[in-house]
């Protein structure tokens, strides 16, 4: 379920001549999450809370968590919404996968009765349409009944101080001929130097010259990776200066950064570690690959697997990947330094992408050239022309892939 974009944050004080008491938390064997309607869908019992903003709740389970969301985190939660009518629109239990996403991306009523949760408790919420999809075309109308459980929590950390040179460069730092200002904070042991063809992974922060921090990729929980060229002229210029495993403190003049642009302006100064390089592949095929009667060409990078273990469209899969422009020789997709996932986006968008997996067995990674008619074929807005995807198939669950959502509460 893909919640609308979050309405107004409303005040979670009550109102006067509503039920403002917390409701008698019941025994967790009182409640069994289902998808059925409840006997309550129709509208809030006596027993219910309400809030100033008009959201209706009540505590189905009380969970031992102690942790509760703000608005910069990212939570995990199964779900079940209903109309008053007790019709089912969505459920997450459904699709036998928890849904995940961020507190201020969802729909005013869930942002609110989000944050009022802690983990493991489950909650009934009555929305009303104000704090819904407000008669959006396409999307649920009315008041609308969820029954949530708040299975984790992800908070991000706070931004890191600004170092003590922020405001300008001392007198240490090195200049360039573009006037790209540097200072080595940590050395690596040395390591691998990227070039602009190159696709690198990092933990960087940013600040303006006054202190302010716009940006760090810690907050997302993972490390940034994307081309060496796909960023701004100070950090192509800058990153082709280091190693892996070398941390750069950068000033960066506006010039080399988002002057006349959409993002931070004047000065900006970033703390850039680098943490991987990987060099671009060739961006034809090579005379040894195999070629498919769909146009696809690949070549095994590691293997053949010991044993026989192809997914197909039905199966959950979990992969590595590093997607290049062969036109732009340009990294512009990938989860490096990150996880193995499910690329639904990537299975869902490119034909191309979807047949390479089931040309690989679980342990096995290829190479695959994938000709524009299978890949964004001319899509505005999407990259162009043919793409080049390094892809290892890590994990394979049969019969197990995720079913879409027809809607989200975002």
């Amino acid at each position: 379920m893909r919640l609308l974009p979050a309405l107004a944050l409303f005040a979670l004080a009550c109102s006067g001549g509503e039920n403002t008491q917390k409701p008698e938390e019941p025994a967790k064997s009182d409640y069994v999450p289902s998808t059925e309607a409840p006997a309550d869908v129709a509208a809030p019992p006596e027993d219910a809370v309400k809030t100033e903003s008009g959201l209706a709740y009540k505590v189905l389970v009380k969970g031992d968590g102690t942790e509760v969301p703000e608005d910069a985190s990212t939570v995990e939660v199964h779900y079940t919404g209903w109309h008053t009518t007790g019709e089912k629109f969505d459920s997450s239990r459904d699709r036998g996968q928890p849904a995940r996403f961020g507190v201020r991306g969802v729909i005013a009523g869930w942002t609110e009765g989000l944050k009022l949760m802690h983990t493991g408790d489950h909650y009934r919420f009555w929305i009303p349409e104000e704090l819904a999809y407000q008669g959006r075309p396409g999307k649920p109308a009315g008041m609308l009944v969820f029954d949530v459980e708040l299975i984790d929590i992800k908070t991000p950390p706070k931004p890191p101080e600004a170092p003590p040179d922020v405001a300008a460069a001392p007198a240490d730092a090195t200049t360039t001929a573009s006037g790209l200002q540097y200072k080595i904070v940590n050395k690596g042991s040395g390591g691998k130097k990227p070039t602009a063809e190159s696709m690198v992974a990092v933990h960087y922060a940013g600040w303006q010259t006054t202190g302010e921090n716009f940006d760090f990729s810690r907050k997302r929980g993972k490390p940034a990776a994307f081309g060496v060229t796909g960023v701004i002229p100070g950090w192509t210029e800058g990153l082709q200066l280091m190693e892996t495993g070398d941390t750069f403190r950068f000033w960066i003049p506006p010039a080399l950064a988002y002057e006349g642009k959409r993002g931070p302006q004047g000065t900006l100064v970033f703390d850039v570690e680098l943490l991987d390089v990987v060099d671009a592949p060739p961006w034809s095929a090579p005379a040894d690959a195999k070629s498919e009667e769909s146009g696809l060409k690949w070549k095994l990078l590691s293997g053949p697997a010991s044993a026989e273990q192809k997914p197909t469209a039905e199966d959950l899969v979990k992969v590595n990947w590093i997607g290049w422009v062969a036109k732009d020789k340009l990294g512009f997709d990938s989860n490096l330094g990150d996880e193995p996932q499910n690329p639904m986006r990537q299975l869902r968008s490119i034909a191309g992408f979807q047949e390479a997996v089931t040309h690989l067995n679980v342990g096995e990674k290829g190479r695959f050239w994938i000709p524009e008619s299978l890949a964004f074929a001319g899509r505005p807005g999407a990259p162009p022309g043919d793409l080049v995807y390094d892809i290892e198939l890590v994990s394979m669950e049969a019969g197990k892939a995720p079913k879409l959502p027809p809607s989200h509460p975002q």
